[in-house]
């Protein structure tokens, strides 16, 4: 059994309604009334100064922004914040992905406004996952996706695909501002629209932009300024009762679904879910040369090791049981129709053809052994009668 520790820090929330650990990552708060947010034109100054202060951003004040900040700290806080806990899990891996590329980490709130923290969540466009990445972005990211494993969903490597692509993004901009518009509509795009206009600054740029992603900067920026400065606003996060705990990564030999190792281990099913989103059937597939891996709770990692025979053998007996393909059903060109004759019955079809009656019953639908002259039955021989 490989094992690889993630060294990442899994959020368990205490449900004591159900008296067990929930992997559901939200928590939910109290909207504060308009009246009660504190909004005032130099706070939200001030606090901006702050914040472009300490980041590569270029964070300028704009009329335009402190709307948009004020319109999320009225209709979005309950919707963002709720995302709280799940942000407590996903944080950690976005920032250890951006790091190692030296993007801004603030950048780790690109996915509330992509996906609201959905690995699955996929677009009208065909987007998919945390960073809704389309299918030849991804692929040309190094991004595996095919009918079992679509690892635009998988949180660790999508963050460093993202991580990446913005990287090169801002190689090309010079402004990250610009690379998270582009990273909406497309660098080509936004090239061209500079061109047109002449400007390259994006408060500039916004008029020439589509109304998407014209608020898309605006909508990043605030979502920033929402969890930064949450308290400051009388915004408050309902203090969420977790215990933090690693995770393994174990290598999986032979195909297997998460029910099998759910019944096995006794791990809720909506557990190996969000933990392994990337797998688009709930199934881990055997690829030749290719390694899945499984990443569980380490506190039911012995428990898996000690049982993972028995999982294996278990996936095997309901794969086996499963109804195959007929003898030759799909070699169309061996099919050939027979006439029964006086004296036939299946035993001597049967060995007249390579079969055996059990097949010629199967691809007649006979339900006993009876014939009548005359009758024609389709088989599959594996070898025809020498002619007399």
């Amino acid at each position: 059994m490989t094992i690889t520790i993630k060294f990442l820090m899994f959020i368990f929330l205490f449900n004591s309604n159900l008296g067990s650990r929930s992997f559901s990552g939200d928590s939910k708060n109290k909207r504060t009334p308009i009246n009660e947010l504190n909004i005032n034109t130099d706070s939200i100054k001030s606090r901006i100064e702050h914040i472009n202060s300490t980041t590569p951003f270029q964070i300028d004040y704009t009329p335009q922004l402190e709307k948009s900040i004020i319109k999320y700290l009225e209709k979005k806080q309950a919707t963002y914040l709720d995302l709280y806990g799940k942000s407590r899990y996903y944080f950690p891996i976005f920032e250890q992905a951006l790091q190692k590329y030296n993007v801004p980490l603030e950048l780790k709130y690109l996915p509330i406004v992509e996906s609201s923290l959905n690995p699955k969540a996929k677009s009208r466009a065909g987007a998919t996952g945390l960073w809704q990445f389309m299918f030849n972005t991804a692929k040309s990211l190094g991004l595996k996706v095919n009918s079992y494993v679509d690892e635009r969903m998988d949180p660790i490597k999508s963050s460093d695909a993202a991580a990446k692509y913005l990287s090169e993004l801002y190689i090309q901009f010079k402004d990250w501002n610009l690379a998270i518009a582009a990273y909406n509509y497309g660098p080509t795009n936004i090239k061209r629209v500079i061109k047109a206009s002449g400007y390259s600054n994006f408060w500039n740029l916004r008029g020439y932009l589509p109304t998407e992603t014209a608020n898309y900067v605006p909508s990043f920026l605030s979502t920033l300024y929402l969890f930064e400065y949450a308290s400051e606003h009388n915004i408050e996060t309902e203090k969420t009762k977790h215990l933090q705990l690693l995770t393994d990564t174990l290598l999986i030999k032979k195909k297997v679904s998460f029910s099998h190792i759910s019944d096995e281990i006794n791990i809720p099913l909506d557990s190996l879910k969000f933990l392994n989103p990337a797998y688009v059937h709930n199934i881990i597939p055997l690829i030749k040369n290719k390694d899945h891996f499984l990443t569980l709770p380490q506190i039911y990692t012995e428990n898996f090791i000690q049982k993972e025979s028995i999982i294996y053998e278990q996936a095997a007996l309901d794969y086996d049981s499963r109804e195959k393909p007929l003898p030759h059903l799909y070699e169309l060109n061996s099919r050939t129709v027979y006439k029964v004759v006086s004296g036939d019955f299946l035993g001597k079809i049967a060995n007249n053809y390579g079969v055996n009656i059990s097949n010629i019953k199967k691809w007649n639908k006979l339900k006993n052994d009876r014939l009548n002259i005359g009758q024609r039955l389709i088989l599959f021989p594996r070898k025809f009668p020498k002619k007399q």
